[in-house]
């Protein structure tokens, strides 16, 4: 129901009070009228009854039916009567004027009677006729004796009165009563509208002044004064409207002045926050590639020194510079992961794929090293299969799971995968018994270059930036964010849904085993393309050291000579920045035209840009950030030789 507006309450209340009072006095006063009319209605009508009843006695005493006729006829001439008639005493009908309507049940008596015969409207009265006898005085004569003597009655009279004329009369009144009572009324509604104007206008015009304060136009209360008559009631209220709107007005535009202050402070606070961000990535970008290649020479020529033969003390010394080379190699692989995630160029690419052979080459990969610090590594593996980027989830599995072993004294580590959610999800944890983490540190430890427990920067801890590369990651995928639950002194674990998918019908059809196939590095010959002559020859020592067959040039030109004698590479090597402006991917892509064949190739570089990473990925090559470490650069040519094996294997038009 839609709430009344302030005009309509006002004149509510204006008229509402008046229509009542004068509603009730009206039925006060018709009703006594009614009474009184019905009262002299009734004593007429009595009184009639009588007058004939004594005119009657002589007609009736000397039975001058003729008289009592003549007499009946007047008295039908009294307004309202319908029927007379005369009765002797024993019921006997002596005379009668008029039409007997209804039905008459009064009964002859010495009594006034009447009778309301409410079919006909019509009042039937009885009245007795009395013999008359005057009273003679004698001295002689008692008066007791005088009045013991009665009249004797000698009939009845009775008439019949109709009540149609004192019922329109009652309807005429009842209609002048409520004409005159519509007319009161909508001369109070005139009335109160007239002066309701002075009062609901003035009224109206806060209120709409009040409505445009509210939506900000202040401006608004200085021509709703103007429009203000002297005699206006509200003018006072107007003009305090009118104060306030100035004051509201001045302190807007104060606080907008001030917002604009603190927007241009905030602004400036901004973009000082990215020139100095930007000056940090450009920083970093360029300490990484600046220290990525001196690292890079320095892991290869320390892993080439690793097989080579020493004694105790030289082998120890060798196992300590691989693990300060490989700490060195974590942090600049950190940083480098940073950059491309800021830089968002990370390509995501969604297949489906199977969790457990990720688990077992997680145990791979971080068996050999679990075992060195004395801990356990055990894998809890499904035959699930999930859709997501397989590269992706190994990263974070093999962040988290380095994360475990690094903090880790004693105890073990436990990699599971089983399935929440109803079967709808697939949640990989991985478990330690290291140190713990504090519940005030549970957020923290999530962020950039933050660490628990290291206030000295401890290198051999990392920067501080796997978990929040995991996090990042994790939101990169889709993926709710990893869960943490650690209890100090106990241990931590952490957990990450993913997807669950139906396995592709090839995935349920059982493989061939696969026969052993030799170390394809053996023999295999490999062109390096590498203008530092540092990297090159820590390049050549290694390949050298896994039994390959080298051949290393400075540039394009010498490349040119050593295709020249009639070798043709199976894996090419090359550096991304050579000397003279050119880059390694059109001079592969050259030596390729050359040889008439796609060779397989691997390009090394320290940019660590998206679009190098496009352009690589469209020439066919794969790329390899510096620092490479020798295990990967080893399975990344053992995978080249292996797709070359199975390409010349494969009869022509097989498909694959």
């Amino acid at each position: 129901m839609r709430p009344l507006d302030i005009r309509a309450r006002m004149l509510l209340v204006a008229l509402l009070p008046v229509a009542l009072v004068s509603t009730v006095l009206a039925l006060v006063f018709m009703l006594a009228r009614f009474n009184d009319l019905q009262e002299s209605y009734t004593q007429r009508t009595r009184a009639l009854a009588r007058q004939v009843a004594l005119a009657s006695e002589y007609g009736v005493f000397s039975a001058n039916l003729s008289q009592l006729q003549v007499l009946l006829t007047g008295v039908m001439q009294e307004p309202d009567v319908r029927w007379v008639g005369v009765f002797d005493k024993n019921g006997v009908k002596l005379a009668s004027v008029g039409s007997e309507v209804g039905s008459n049940t009064l009964t002859p008596a010495a009594v006034e009677a009447q009778v309301f015969d409410s079919a006909n409207r019509l009042d039937w009265l009885a009245q007795p006729i009395w013999s008359g006898k005057v009273p003679l005085d004698d001295l002689y004569e008692s008066r007791s004796q005088h009045f013991s003597q009665l009249p004797a009655q000698l009939g009845q009279v009775q008439l019949a009165f109709s009540r149609h004329a004192m019922e329109e009369q009652r309807l005429l009144m009842l209609l002048i009563g409520g004409a005159i009572g519509a007319v009161g009324l909508v001369f109070g509604l005139a009335l109160a509208l007239l002066l309701s104007r002075g009062v609901i206008r003035p009224i109206q015009r806060v209120s709409g002044l009040i409505g445009q304060i509210g939506d900000g136009n202040f401006s608004a209360a200085r021509s709703v004064l103007a429009q203000a008559s002297p005699d206006d009631p509200l003018l006072g209220l107007q003009r305090k409207l009118h104060r306030m709107a100035d004051q509201l007005a001045a302190a807007r535009d104060d606080l907008q002045q001030q917002v604009q202050l603190a927007t241009q402070a905030l602004r400036e606070k901004k973009e000082e926050a990215e020139h100095a961000n930007l000056a940090k990535s450009r920083f970093l970008a360029a300490a990484s590639h600046d220290l990525r290649q001196p690292v890079h020479a320095l892991g290869l020529f320390v892993t080439r020194l690793a097989q080579l033969q020493h004694d105790s003390a030289g082998t120890k010394l060798v196992s300590q510079l691989e693990a300060s080379v490989l700490a060195m190699q974590d942090l600049l692989d950190g940083l480098l992961d940073m950059s491309r995630l800021d830089a968002g160029a990370v390509p995501v690419n969604q297949q489906v794929f199977a969790i457990a052979p990720l688990l077992r080459q997680l145990a791979q990969d971080l068996g050999h090293h679990a075992a060195e610090k004395g801990l356990s590594l055990r894998i809890h593996a499904t035959e699930r299969w999930i859709l997501s980027d397989a590269t992706l989830v190994y990263r974070i599995l093999l962040n988290l799971a380095s994360n475990a072993v690094r903090y880790t004294a004693r105890g073990g580590l436990l990699v599971s995968a089983r399935t929440s959610c109803q079967g709808q999800k697939l949640l990989l944890q991985v478990w330690d018994t290291g140190i713990g983490i504090a519940p005030a540190h549970h957020e923290q430890v999530f962020d950039e270059f933050y660490q628990v427990g290291n206030l000295a920067r401890d290198r051999t801890k990392g920067l501080g930036l796997g978990l929040n590369i995991v996090q990042r990651t994790a939101r990169l995928l889709g993926l709710p964010p990893v869960q943490l639950c650690s209890v100090p002194g106990k241990g931590s674990c952490f957990s990450l849904l993913l997807p669950i998918v139906a396995a592709p019908v090839l995935a349920l059809v059982p493989s061939a085993p696969m026969p052993l196939m030799p170390d394809r590095l053996i023999g295999a010959l490999i062109l390096v393309i590498e203008d530092d002559a540092m990297v090159r020859s820590a390049l050549i020592a290694l390949l050298e050291g896994w039994h390959m067959r080298v051949m290393a040039a400075r540039d394009e030109q010498q490349a040119v000579i050593l295709l020249n004698t009639g070798q043709k590479p199976a894996v090419i090597i090359s550096d991304y920045r050579l000397e003279g402006g050119k880059d390694g991917i059109s001079v592969v892509q050259r030596l390729r035209s050359r040889l008439d064949v796609a060779v397989p190739a691997c390009l090394v570089s320290g940019d660590t840009g998206p679009d190098l990473m496009q352009a690589a990925q469209q020439a066919g090559m794969t790329l390899l950030h510096k620092p490479v470490r020798p295990a990967k650069l080893r399975a990344l040519i053992s995978r080249m030789l292996e797709a070359t094996e199975t390409d010349q294997r494969t009869p022509p038009g097989t498909l694959m």
